[in-house]
């Protein structure tokens, strides 16, 4: 049986399709398209997994979307009324957009599918899940245990914001929910927003910014913005708010309370900014482990699963598992809205269907450590390669691995292009820029002359499980990037006195440890463990680096430039070689040099994407 799962229409639309249980491939639209979080229905990733499955859509059993329309249109619906007059203007844009097509969901998606088949609609088997059911079962169906507690955060789905369940064997089950306009994923974004930053998008950056800040303004949140009660469970005031009826996510009355507008994008970040980021960063982990004590007494479970797009909070993911709630935490890499395509398929795998689970005996999960896009034949690279003018050379494989150590041991940044893509919104080996963690110089280099984005961004490192307790205060799994944990204190350097009396941004420039360019300013990095199992190639790379520096880390960031979803084709990864800093590039066992390709091939990648 083969079961096609979409999310769509909102952001970062996905397709997945899973075959008699087992997840044969997954997607994001954007990959293909090049068009950052693209909302539209995922044609390029559906007729992607198809092909991966080797099939037409005449053997798909089932398409399951990730939620359900009726409901989130009741909820537009009551939301405007509770509220009106106020948000006329946002009621009047947005209804016509309902009724004229997400009204109509289902014969919309049964036209677009059709499309893919030639037809004027497809006219098999189309189930709906909720938002926040998709979110569970992506988070717990793939995961390694045979029971556990299952949390869900995120903006909102149809009316849920935050779910608590629990899953065994085949079986979940939500037993909680919050509900909007009650929302953590939103409280965030308003303070990304007003942060100058994009929501949806820019979550991140405020993550990244916290450390430079103070958490001051902690009690001014907890006083004004938002109730917390001992369970976790947490009210809005929506006095502060604009987003259940307007087009802000915050009003002149969050204005008052901060002291002044929202700052512009690309305007300076103040100090404001960072004791702000700071402060919501430390309010979120705040309910995050408040939540997390709540259901493990409500389940009694040992073993916890997450998704929804708070998940993608690593910084509250490692406080999380260092607070020791759980015996074992397991975070679904694509745990933002583009999972909701694989939890609506295993949703209907085996609740629908109520088809058994199995759980490997190994412990690992069900992922394949999240390389679940396409990858390309060596040929095939070849041939593309040379389509778009590039001058490269072909090696067998150990040359590329050897001859890319060699390129990164030489303080080189590099594009590496290999294997399948990454499913999520985090480059793991598949799509990533590398570049040499000891270089006190990298951070800057690679944020500015190669991502062209904000120098305070932090970098993760990628390190061999088996060295990973050598390097970091962690001894554990960390295999999507999803979890920080601190240097290792014999790895840092220690501040002088005047260093330590620095504030904000001045941080920087500061050498903290013998990795300096992947230690954030706190001494915390966004760890990934690299498994010989799932990624050799990768695996072989750090360990030829290692032969030469006796340091198994390398700084691992997304393959692209700010603005840019991550690279997915060879082609994709040729243009942004040549549209930045980038000094070398691998791409399957063709290597590519900057010095030797056409300088009329070059590309202004700095002004080509929006802001992100």
């Amino acid at each position: 049986m083969r079961i096609l799962g979409i999310s769509a229409f909102y952001h970062d639309s996905a397709a997945a399709l899973v075959e008699n249980g087992k997840i044969v491939a997954a997607a994001q639209e954007e990959r293909f398209t090049r068009r950052k979080h693209d909302p539209r229905f995922p044609r390029e990733a559906i007729l992607y997994c198809l092909a991966e499955a080797g099939c037409t859509l005449d053997n798909i059993d089932h398409v399951v979307f990730y939620e359900k329309p009726f409901p989130k249109f009741e909820r537009l619906l009551e939301s405007y009324f509770a509220t009106a007059p106020r948000g006329f203007s946002s009621f009047r844009m947005a209804i016509p957009i309902w009724v004229k097509e997400k009204l109509f969901q289902k014969r919309m998606l049964r036209e677009e599918l059709g499309k893919l088949h030639g037809k004027k609609s497809w006219d098999g088997s189309m189930l709906f899940t909720e938002h926040h059911q998709s979110h569970a079962a992506s988070a717990f169906f793939p995961s390694p245990f045979e029971s556990a507690a299952v949390l869900t955060m995120d903006g909102v789905g149809e009316w849920c914001t935050t779910s608590l369940g629990v899953g065994k064997g085949n079986e979940l089950e939500i037993l909680k929910e919050l509900q909007f306009p009650h929302s953590l994923g939103l409280l965030y974004s308003a303070f990304t927003y007003y942060s100058g930053f994009r929501v949806n998008s820019g979550e991140y950056k405020v993550m990244g910014l916290a450390p430079y800040g103070e958490p001051r303004f902690v009690d001014k949140i907890l006083e004004n913005l938002i109730h917390v009660q001992a369970d976790g469970t947490f009210h809005l005031n929506q006095e502060y708010f604009n987003y259940v009826s307007g087009l802000t996510m915050t009003s002149p009355a969050f204005d008052r309370l901060f002291g002044g507008p929202p700052r512009k994008p690309e305007d300076e970040l103040t100090q404001r900014e960072m004791d702000l980021a700071a402060s919501i960063q430390a309010v979120t982990e705040m309910i995050v482990l408040r939540l997390a004590r709540s259901i493990r007494d409500d389940t009694g479970e040992r073993n916890l699963c997450l998704a929804g797009g708070v998940a993608l909070n690593c910084v509250a993911n490692g406080k999380l598992l260092r607070a020791n709630i759980f015996d074992n935490i397991w975070i679904q890499p694509a745990a933002g809205d583009a999972g909701g395509a694989l939890g609506a398929a295993l949703a209907a795998w085996h609740q629908y269907h109520g088809q058994p689970r199995t759980v490997r005996q190994d412990g690992s999960d069900d992922m394949s450590g999240s390389y679940l896009g396409p990858s390309y034949e060596q040929k095939d690279i070849e041939d593309r390669l040379r389509s778009v003018g590039a001058r490269f050379e072909s090696l067998d494989a150990t040359a590329t691995i050897e001859q890319t150590a060699d390129a990164l041991t030489e303080g080189k940044a590099v594009g590496w292009l290999q294997g399948r893509m990454e499913f999520g919104p985090r480059a793991l080996g598949g799509r990533s820029i590398l570049g040499d963690p000891r270089s006190p110089t990298m951070q800057k280099t690679l944020n500015l002359k190669v991502k062209y984005r904000e120098s305070f961004r932090p970098f993760a490192p990628s390190i061999k499980r088996e060295s990973v307790s050598d390097w970091f205060e962690h001894d554990g799994d960390s295999p999507y990037m999803l979890i920080v944990g601190d240097v290792a204190n014999e790895r840092r350097r220690e501040m002088t006195e005047e260093e330590e009396q620095l504030f904000g941004i001045d941080k920087l420039n500061i050498v903290r440890s013998k990795i300096p360019a992947i230690t954030h300013v706190d001494y915390s990095a966004r760890i990934q463990t690299v498994h010989r199992e799932t990624n050799p190639r990768y695996w072989d790379l750090l360990t030829a680096f290692e032969k030469r520096t006796e340091c198994p880390v390398l700084i691992n960031t997304s393959f692209n430039v700010r603005g840019e979803p991550i690279v997915c084709t060879p082609e994709d990864a040729f243009h942004c070689f040549m549209g930045t800093g980038l000094d070398y590039l691998a791409v399957g066992n063709c290597v590519l040099r900057k010095d030797e390709q056409d300088p009329a091939l070059a590309r202004d990648y700095q002004n080509e994407f929006v802001l992100d």
